[in-house]
Parts: structure tokens; sequence; C-alpha cells
């Protein structure tokens, strides 16, 4: 399969070398970003979600109005709305984008932001929700007939849809988490299965794993790594660039009186922030110094060289069965449009090449 590319856009400019200014949407600032991203070549945009964040939806229904070739991928957290409503609300959005929509679905791994939404099931009772849930929704997205439900979860009667989504027979499913409960829902569930910023001995391990639990249903599911490619011309300058975000980050945090991160409560931010052992160096290009400092949060580990170094990895990913690249940046908007430049063209090549040699 020819890779794929994804971005993320937000609703105003921030990362970790950036402190939030202004308004919590910037209109302008969505609409230049997601065009931005349809210009440099990416396949997909992510919208992510948080419990303190602007609508993910509704960011998708403006950013999909302004652009017309690139796809998105909606973050959304199970339990905070009943599954036959989002079905539907889904459903709805894959039509007004004109089938450009998937979906990201994240059962949550930290107990505090969850509870701000008011939800306080355990980390395995989120996972066992999020099987149920997605049943749920793949019937009312697919079924001809109303029907009632009565689980651990969800009850209703004659659940139906009069809207089905435009892509059959559903809308694509990214599913991530590195828990056994994690696994089991994404081998009966995901279409993707996402993982951070790991090693590729890591990934390896976690691609079998997930096969193995595909095919107890008899499915295939492909896989997509998260990245924070960071470029210059040289390998030294990229180097450099790196310890100066590092720095920046560090700032940044002090300044806010936020202290070293605790790792989340999720095995994903385990297993990334296990990805270089006591350093920050894995397999060359792997750099976890940022995912350290703020506790394995997001997808922060990076990959740091020049634009033909990060293709040449990225493309030996490939070659053990990653299909997707999730890739921001640490200056979000420059960095999309860098990647367009030669990261993106570069990595299609080399890919290619794997694929033909395959």
């Amino acid at each position: 399969m020819s890779v794929e590319f994804i971005g993320m856009i937000q609703q105003r400019k921030v990362s970790e070398i950036h402190s939030p200014q202004g308004p919590a949407i910037d209109v302008d600032y969505v609409r230049s970003f997601a065009q931005a991203h349809e210009r440099a070549g990416f396949d997909r945009i992510l919208v992510p979600h948080g419990s303190v964040s602007p609508d993910a939806t509704l960011t998708i229904a403006y950013a999909a109005s302004v652009t017309s070739r690139v796809h998105f991928m909606l973050a959304h957290r199970p339990g905070f709305v009943a599954p036959t409503l989002a079905a539907r609300q889904i459903a709805t959005l894959d039509h007004f984008s004109g089938g450009r929509l998937a979906v990201h679905f994240i059962s949550g791994g930290s107990d505090t932001d969850q509870r701000r939404d008011g939800d306080f099931l355990s980390h395995d009772e989120r996972y066992a929700r999020t099987d149920e849930y997605l049943t749920i929704l793949k019937r009312i997205w697919t079924e001809s007939k109303p029907f009632d439900h009565d689980g651990r979860f969800y009850r209703f009667e004659q659940g139906y849809s009069e809207v089905k989504p435009r892509q059959q027979p559903h809308v694509p499913i990214y599913f991530g988490g590195a828990s056994e409960a994690a696994l089991a829902v994404a081998g009966k569930h995901a279409d993707v299965y996402a993982l951070w910023g790991e090693s590729k001995q890591q990934v390896a391990d976690l691609i079998g794993r997930v096969h193995a639990e595909a095919a107890k249903h008899g499915r295939n599911v492909r896989f997509s790594v998260s990245f924070r490619p960071i470029l210059a011309d040289t390998e030294k300058a990229a180097w450099e660039r790196a310890e100066h975000i590092l720095e920046e980050t560090r700032r940044l945090r002090a300044e806010q009186g936020i202290d070293k991160g605790g790792p989340l409560q999720s095995e994903g931010a385990r297993r990334l922030l296990a990805a270089a052992g006591d350093g920050v160096r894995a397999d060359e290009r792997l750099w976890t110094a940022v995912a350290k400092e703020i506790g394995g949060r997001s997808n922060s580990t990076a990959l740091v060289g020049t634009p033909e170094q990060v293709a040449q990895t990225l493309s030996e990913y490939y070659a053990i069965g990653v299909t997707t690249f999730l890739i921001r940046g640490f200056d979000p908007f420059e960095d999309a449009v860098d990647y367009g430049r030669v990261l993106i063209p570069a990595t299609r090549e080399l890919t290619s090449r794997v694929r033909a040699a395959a």
C-alpha cells in the first residue's frame, strides 16, 4: 500500500516551544493551517481532542469547507456522547466533508483529563466501553433496520440512523493503545492501529501483537506511527535545532510553573519513554528528550536529521509494516510547509522502491 501522511492542526498556534496567544480559536489561522497542509501534500489532517479544547468536530466542519482535497481525522473520545448520536454526527460530517473523514477513537490515558468531563471509569473499563461503543457505531452505520441494545454501558431501543456514512461500509477507524485491554479492542475494530514514535524494534513487536489479535477476528489492520521531524540542511544543524527545542521547552515550562511531567496512565506513554532506555537517542535518529521532559505526553518523540536522512528512516519503518506517518513540528505551521518541500516527496519515492522490491 502507498504511504499515507497525516498532519495535525490546532485552533491557534501552540506547541511545546510556543505559548498559546490570543483567543482559543483563531479562524484565520485554522484556515491557513489547513490549506498549508493541503498544498504540502498531506493526505489527511488530524484535529485533536482535549477536555479543555475547542470542539474538534466543528473545527473539521470548518476546515473541510475551506479545502477541497485533503482528508481529515477526527479525534473522538467514547463516553461523552451516546453512540447512537455519535454515529449520526460522524456520518453527517462524512457527507458534508465530501467523504473525507476518518475517526481516531481515544479511550483515554489520563484519569485527570477524563474526569474533567465527568468520566470516572478505570483504564480497563474505558477500553471495555470503547469496544461496546464501536460495536454499536458500526451497527448503526450499516444496518437497514432499527435494533435494540442492552449492554454493560449502553441501553437503547430501536436504534437507527437514516444517514449512513458516505464512505462504505463506514468511515475508517483509527485506534491506539498499547495495553492488553487496548490491543484486544484494536484487533476487533481498528482499520489502522496508531502508535506513538517508538524504536523500530518496539514497533515491529507491537505490529506482531496487533496482527495476532486481528487474526482472531479474521481481520487485517494497517499501522501508523507518529513523529515530530526536526529538519535542517545538515545533520549537525538538525541536532543543534533539537537541543534548542529542548531548551525552549524547559524554559517555557519553568515560566509556566510546570514541573517535569510524570508519565501518563497509559502503556503507550511508558513505551515511548522507554524507547531510548536511560538515554535520549535510539535507532540513530529517534530522539526522546522532549518526550522525557513532558512525561510521554502526546506524540513527542522526534526524528532528527536532513530531510533525506529522515525520509530514509521513515522508509525503514515502512519496510517493517508501517503505512501511515503522522508528522507534526514543534514550529507547527512552518514545519508543515517545510515537510512538503522535500521530506514528503522523498519518503514517497523511497517507499515506492520498497514496495516494488517486495
